[in-house]
This record gives C-alpha cells, sequence and structure tokens, in this order.
C-alpha cells in the first residue's frame, strides 16, 4: 500500500495497514513535524478513534463539553455518556497530534519519506503505484489522504463537485488564562463588517498549555460570500471575546485553510481517497478528522481482506456510514445560507435544553445514521424533509 498525505487520516491507514502485515510507504510533500491549520478540536468520535489505534493521548488537554453561545443564550452541556463514544473529546494542536500519529506508523513499520511529492502513476485507466522523488513505486492499492482538492484530486477525478457547498476557516493562537478549561466554545451567531449574518461559528478552543485557538469559519451558501473577508470577521470575533478570555496578543499570524465537503469520486481501480480528500467533511461544524480516522482504517481493513475489491467495498461502506448526514448537513447549509432562517434557525438551536443537546450531537458529529433515540430521530425526519426541499433550496440559494 502507498498512502498520499501524513496527515491524521493517512497515518491512520498507514497504522493500521502495517500492523495487519502489509508494506506500506507513505509519501509527504512536508517535512516531519509540519504544522496543518486546523481547529485542533477532537470530538468524542475523534477520541473513540484514536483509543482504537492506540495513540497514547496524555499530550492532549481533555475537553469535558460544549459551550455553545448564540446572542445572548449560553449553554453549556457535557458531552453525552451512555453512546458508543466517550464522554469526552480534547484539543490537541495539529503538529502534536499529526507527529504521535505518524510516528505510530513508523512504530508499526510503514517506510514514511518525507518532502517528497507523489503522483498517481496511470496506467490503463488504473493506478498502479505513484512517480516520486523521479521514482516510480508500484503497490496493490493507493491512498490518497492530502487534504483539500489539489494535483492528486485532478488526476484521479475526486475534485469537489462544483454545485456543493464548501467552507473556508481562518485561525491563530492567543495566551489565556482560561487555556485549561474545560470546554470547548462555540459562537454560533457570526456577523461580518456590514453586520451580515454568517452560517458558521467563531470558536475558543483552549489547548492547556496556555494558549487557546481562535478561530472562524463560514458556508459557502451565504450572500456575499465571495467578498467576505475572514482577517476582518476574525478580528470582529476577536473583540468579542476578547475581555471574557483576557487574551493576549495573537502569537502568529492568522491562516485560513479550506474545507472540502464533497468529492465527484472517493474510488476508482487501484485507489481510494480518504478524509477531506473524500469530502468526508461536516458541513455543520466543518470537522473532519474523526471521519479521517475512520475512513482511513476501514481502507486499510478492506486491504488487508483483498486488495482487488478494496476500493468499491470502501466506497460503498463509507456511504452507508457517513453519506446521508453529510448529504442532509450541505442541504442544511443552503437553507441556512438565507439570513432571515440563520437567525430564526439560531434561536431554535439553543432555545431549549432538548434541542440544544440535539446540536450538541450534531456539532460533535455524534450523529449518523444508526443514532438512536430522540437525536437519530430528528436526523431521520429532517433528512426526508431536506431532500424534498432540495430543489428549491438550490434555485433559491443566496448569491455568493
Amino acid at each position: 500500500m502507498i498512502v498520499i498525505g501524513a496527515g491524521p487520516a493517512g497515518a491512520a491507514a498507514a497504522t493500521r495497514a502495517a500492523r495487519g502485515g502489509a508494506t506500506v510507504r507513505v509519501f509527504d510533500k512536508a517535512p516531519y513535524g509540519r504544522d496543518k491549520v486546523c481547529g485542533d478540536g477532537l470530538t468524542p468520535r475523534a477520541v473513540a478513534a484514536l483509543n482504537e489505534l492506540d495513540i497514547d493521548m496524555a499530550d492532549a488537554h481533555r475537553i469535558a463539553g460544549l459551550r455553545m453561545i448564540a446572542n445572548k443564550t449560553v449553554r453549556e452541556l457535557p458531552w453525552p455518556s451512555g453512546t458508543k463514544f466517550p464522554n469526552h473529546g480534547a484539543v490537541w494542536p495539529r503538529r502534536r497530534l499529526d507527529a504521535a500519529l505518524i510516528d505510530a506508523a513508523a512504530d508499526a513499520g510503514a517506510d514514511v519519506v518525507w518532502e517528497t511529492e507523489a503522483l498517481p502513476e496511470i496506467e490503463n485507466g488504473r493506478v498502479v503505484g505513484v512517480k516520486a522523488g523521479g521514482e516510480k513505486h508500484t503497490a496493490d492499492l493507493v491512498v490518497a489522504a492530502t487534504g483539500a482538492p489539489g494535483a492528486v484530486a485532478r488526476m484521479l477525478g475526486a475534485e469537489r463537485v462544483a454545485d456543493e457547498p464548501f467552507g473556508l476557516a481562518i485561525r491563530t493562537y492567543a495566551e489565556s488564562p482560561r487555556h485549561d478549561s474545560e470546554h470547548l466554545e462555540a459562537c454560533l451567531t457570526l456577523r461580518d463588517e456590514n453586520g451580515i449574518s454568517v452560517p458558521g461559528y467563531g470558536w475558543m478552543f483552549p489547548a492547556g498549555d496556555g494558549t487557546v485557538n481562535i478561530g472562524v469559519g463560514a458556508l459557502s451558501t451565504m450572500k456575499g460570500f465571495k467578498k467576505l473577508n475572514l482577517n476582518n470577521l476574525l478580528a470582529s470575533y476577536r473583540e468579542l471575546v476578547q475581555d471574557e478570555w483576557q487574551l493576549g496578543p495573537n502569537l502568529e499570524r492568522p491562516r485560513a485553510w479550506r474545507l472540502p465537503m464533497s468529492a465527484q469520486q472517493r474510488h476508482g481501480d487501484g485507489w481510494v481517497a480518504i478524509g477531506d480528500a473524500a469530502g468526508l467533511v461536516n458541513p455543520m461544524n466543518g470537522e473532519g478528522i474523526d471521519y479521517g480516522l475512520e475512513s482511513g482504517m476501514l481502507a486499510a481493513d478492506l486491504f488487508l481482506a483483498d486488495p482487488a475489491t478494496a476500493p468499491e467495498i470502501y466506497d460503498r461502506e463509507v456511504g452507508e456510514r457517513f453519506d446521508a448526514f453529510l448529504r442532509t448537513g450541505r442541504r442544511f447549509s443552503f437553507l441556512i445560507g438565507h439570513p432571515f432562517v440563520l437567525r430564526s434557525g439560531l434561536r431554535l438551536a439553543v432555545g431549549t435544553q432538548a434541542i440544544a443537546n440535539i446540536t450538541l450531537q450534531v456539532m460533535g458529529n455524534l450523529v449518523d445514521s444508526e443514532t438512536p433515540g430522540m437525536s437519530g430521530l430528528v436526523f431521520r425526519t429532517t433528512d426526508r424533509v431536506l431532500a424534498a426541499a432540495d430543489p428549491i433550496l438550490r434555485r433559491t440559494r443566496a448569491a455568493a
């Protein structure tokens, strides 16, 4: 197996396959220890995946729940107990998280090649390996774990679906005496410099190391998205939370990144795409680390079972696990792209304890097609309603 990309998804696939006895090589363009722009938050779902990979999380800051803010309403909710996931999350800056994961892959026997770009080698429509460092490397399966679409996605036909939403986010770090808070904080009522409601949220993620990760994210479905200035949006949000969090100066220049939320293809003859490269990002929170870890492990397990059938079975099983929820999230993003719907929806999202608990599970990636109880019922009902409304939502989408 050859893995292109040494982030969480790629490292998870490499670790699982190498531990299963496969010969694994990982290529990454960056040097070891590179920093990846991210919110650094890990959901209970992500913690479950890291536990499954037997990753030591002593270096991460434990998170007990989520504090949601909508206008003047504040609800502080613990992560739910009694589910298939742990009742805690974490904040783990990506430089340290990614190092722990790729070190596990190397310890399992994977050959990790840094500062080397790898591109798919295609023969008669089949991916037979990669071209890297001027040499051809063959493999029974190539795993694309390249994050946001780029050269690899273009070659494989795995680019973003043009008419589907995507997100943009920006973050920096600052010192704060509240760095050891046990709750993530999400402000759901963002406005740009013109006072227009922004479908997205601002976050304060305490890292437990003297700093907090502060950032904002927005969906492409909002009116005026192409003119949205992320630096201004972050500055406006920072001013909002400055006093409460007693923030020091920014410790680095704010850095932005794109959040893919769809992919034209996520498998083909001799290859699969995992994590962000497969569009596995929750449109309602921009989170994808947990999906990346899960899809990476799934790809490896199927490769170990049978490399020839792995791509097709992978695509089917990923679809069964994630597609309904992510499809509903994309449709919902069209709905909240309308400012009046967004404002009404936010009041509802935290208006009562019961609904806030459901919002918590959505924001924590804890809802899927198998979720029992009220959250599962609400999800399945919403999926059916938005499916019927989808043509109207797309026709009336806010102009970017």
